[in-house]
């Protein structure tokens, strides 16, 4: 047994931060189910740009698919779907044990929509359908522009993942775009039960305030910011209208923690993982620190309902000369733009291997 166990003890799930063919095809993936017991995974335009930058596993898939006159967005769409397909076939098992709480994938829309919201609205729609998969989510940034989309899917009966949340105002904004979503549907007579997550990103916070505060404060910040949105979630989860919706049929938005590899060389490796062990939330973890935590993580207990000491520490922060609100925006802001640079540059990796692929067949 690893120390992994520790964390799926506390009702913790596990999901890998990473796909890649070449963990598909390998098994790697497989045995991460196995001996690591990771029941999901998530995704984005880094993770595909950098899998397909780096393997020519998708050579083949490439020069068929342009050859047959797909192009740009469509293109990608059909490859990263093929490594999904398989990925939530894997995660099928766990998913039909849990009633569909976990076994998760999940694919973004494109980052050029996060300002978008009926293009939002259309694209999780058509890229959920084109999957053919129940237990893949779509990824929609809980942007201002992003929280109707959100709003809208659910009430549309796609699951969502909302990805791209840094605070606790920006994470309930998320889950009332969820609360309202079912209690439409409710009014609608359909089914109240539609699987979402809400995806916290944790260490580029301490990344990001590293240079402003003093060292005792060093990585205090992301931890802070999401014990407080700890507190909030269980506070949602206590609240009559979420009892209502409950007793209807309506399943919990469940709390993830993203950005969960440790940025500071000086800091633990497996740093995010211990302070954030707390059941019914996911935890989404980059190989590398899911393997430091096998090898040497410990849990000292769960997080506390209330989160803890965070307003302690976020008045220091304060003082030290961080305003958290203005950052969690910029966060966001800056989050949605580094994904739109990986999009562009994923889609001229492919336009690129495309045309190479094609003269050397000439």
């Amino acid at each position: 047994m690893n120390h992994l166990q520790s964390l799926r003890k506390l009702g913790q799930s596990l999901w890998l931060d990473n796909i890649t063919r070449e963990i598909l095809d390998n098994g790697m993936l497989q045995r991460y189910i196995n001996d690591f017991a990771i029941t999901g995974l998530t995704s984005n335009p880094t993770i595909f740009d950098q899998a397909i930058g780096n393997s020519s596993a998708y050579d083949a898939g490439i020069r068929e698919k342009s050859a047959a006159g797909k192009r740009d967005e469509a293109l990608f769409i059909e490859l990263a779907l093929e490594d999904l397909r398989r990925a939530a076939d894997l995660f099928r098992p766990v998913f039909e044990a849990t009633g569909g709480v976990d076994g998760w994938v999940s694919m973004e829309v494109s980052p050029l929509l996060a300002a978008d919201t009926a293009g939002s609205i259309e694209a999780a729609s058509r890229i959920h359908q084109q999957a053919g998969r129940e237990n893949l989510y779509i990824k929609i940034p809980g942007t201002p522009e992003g929280v109707p989309a959100i709003e809208e899917s659910i009430f549309n009966g796609v699951p969502i993942n909302v990805t791209l949340l840094f605070s606790a105002s920006q994470y309930v904004a998320a889950a009332h775009a969820y609360l309202r979503g079912i209690e439409r549907r409710i009014a609608a007579g359909r089914n109240p039960s539609v699987e979402s997550v809400a995806s916290l990103f944790v260490s580029r916070w301490d990344k990001a305030s590293a240079d402003t505060l003093p060292v005792e404060l060093h990585n205090r910040l992301g931890i802070a910011v999401a014990q407080q949105t700890y507190s909030a979630y269980r506070e949602l989860l206590a609240s009559d209208r979420w009892k209502q919706l409950a007793a209807a049929g309506a399943r919990p938005q469940r709390l993830l923690w993203a950005s969960t590899g440790t940025k500071d060389p000086a800091a633990p490796d497996t740093l995010y993982l211990e302070a954030l062990a707390a059941p019914d939330t996911v935890n989404t973890i980059p190989e590398k620190t899911l393997r430091a935590f096998a090898d040497h993580g410990k849990v000292d207990g769960p997080l506390a309902d209330d989160g803890g000491d965070f307003a302690a520490t976020l008045e220091k922060i304060g003082v030290a000369g961080v305003d958290v609100d203005a950052l969690a925006e910029k966060l966001q802001r800056d989050g949605a733009d580094a994904f739109v640079k990986s999009w562009e540059k994923l889609m001229q990796r492919i336009a690129d291997k495309a045309k190479a692929l094609a003269d050397a067949g000439n």
